[in-house]
């Protein structure tokens, strides 16, 4: 069907710039008259123009008469930029075929009624289910005020993270390591725990061209993080750091006098929780875990796992005293389990890559 073949346009779009446009979400769209393309946009970066406009723009005076077809509902309020619907009214466009709509309460349905008020034919759900994969960590930031949660990890094919010497440099080929570096370009911030920074002094950046460096959070209830870390003194991203109560001014100060922000807990330890409420208010939308088993089994048990990323090395590490992904005493019951939908499953250079996603009616939806 034509209709949908623009709406898969502008859905392909989107998702070349998607983790970008945080916190704003990625937007495609396609200006069509006369059966001709006539303007295609993406919105590029938060505060610039939103895909809509600039298609529009490209479209010139072809938008009059012409379909927009738009991976989300436009936007009716002022914020950074002037309400898109207003301006698709104003360029006299005659349709428009939306895929999801948008659950910001600054929109939820107000940019729809804003087109049909002015005449315009509107058309929702236009490829909905393949365009909402556009929007897993937007939507879930709206509708929670919490970061979307994905943890990654790379084992061996008995599920080990290292060796019982902790020995874990390189698990997976060099291949899968790239392939991962996508999702530290595609979240606002990677968190790991501090026995990460003491052991590997990872720079905890992304190493693919043209990526965006994730803001740098560590769990550190004691502050040890060594001051000459390369996460402290790189300037590479911004590095945030969560401490316990009792760590002391002058060791904060240490830090912040680098450039570095420490969030200080109200109690000894770090909550989960508190730590994902502090993000979303600081309007972090997704959050990359790369923790080791003690971290990971943090997020497990808060139940606070969007997405799973598993990288599966075809070595056998074996052992009683080598780590795995998860630490703990996990869940007692398999009724009490996180439960997961496998969405994408392939092969990279020998490697095995699982893409997972928490159940719709799994029990963490309903914490």
């Amino acid at each position: 069907m034509l209709e949908e073949e623009y709406m898969r346009f502008a859905i392909q779009l989107a998702s070349q710039i998607k983790g970008q446009t945080t916190p704003n979400p990625p937007v495609g769209a396609v200006v069509v008259n006369g059966n001709r393309i006539v303007g295609l946009g993406a919105h590029l970066s938060y505060g610039e123009a939103h895909a809509e406009v600039i298609a529009l723009e490209m479209a010139g005076e072809k938008a009059e008469g012409a379909t927009v077809y738009v991976t989300l509902e436009p936007c009716s309020h002022f914020g950074k930029t002037p309400p898109c619907a207003d301006y698709v009214i104003k360029r006299k466009v005659q349709r428009v075929v939306i895929a999801c709509e948008d659950p910001n309460e600054k929109v939820a349905g107000k940019g729809i009624e804003k087109l049909k008020a002015a005449g315009i034919d509107v058309k929702v759900g236009c490829l909905e289910e393949e365009a909402k994969s556009l929007y897993d960590k937007f939507f879930h930031y709206i509708t929670t005020k919490l970061p979307y949660i994905t943890v990654k990890s790379a084992v061996s094919i008995d599920g080990k993270t290292a060796t019982s010497t902790l020995e874990s440099k390189w698990i997976t080929n060099e291949a899968a390591r790239i392939d991962a570096h996508t999702y530290r370009h595609q979240h606002d911030a990677i968190l790991v725990g501090v026995h990460t920074i003491m052991e590997d002094n990872p720079r905890l950046t992304t190493r693919i061209k043209s990526g965006r460096n994730p803001i740098r959070i560590i769990l550190d209830t004691h502050l040890r993080t060594p001051i000459d870390a390369n996460v402290v003194i790189d300037q590479h991203a911004e590095t945030w750091i969560f401490v316990g109560n009792h760590v002391s001014r002058e060791q904060i100060n240490e830090f912040t006098k680098l450039g570095i922000t420490i969030f200080q807990m109200e109690s000894d330890n770090i909550s989960i929780e508190k730590v994902l409420q502090k993000l979303g208010a600081e309007k972090v939308t997704s959050l990359l875990v790369e923790g080791g088993a003690t971290v990971n089994s943090s997020f497990l048990k808060s139940k606070h796992i969007n997405q799973l990323i598993m990288y599966i090395s075809p070595i056998i590490i074996g052992g009683n005293m080598a780590p795995g992904a998860f630490g703990g005493q996990g869940f007692k019951r398999l009724a009490d389990t996180l439960k997961l939908q496998i969405k994408e499953l392939k092969q990279i250079e020998g490697q095995i890559k699982i893409v997972a996603l928490k159940e719709e009616n799994d029990v963490y939806r309903n914490r």
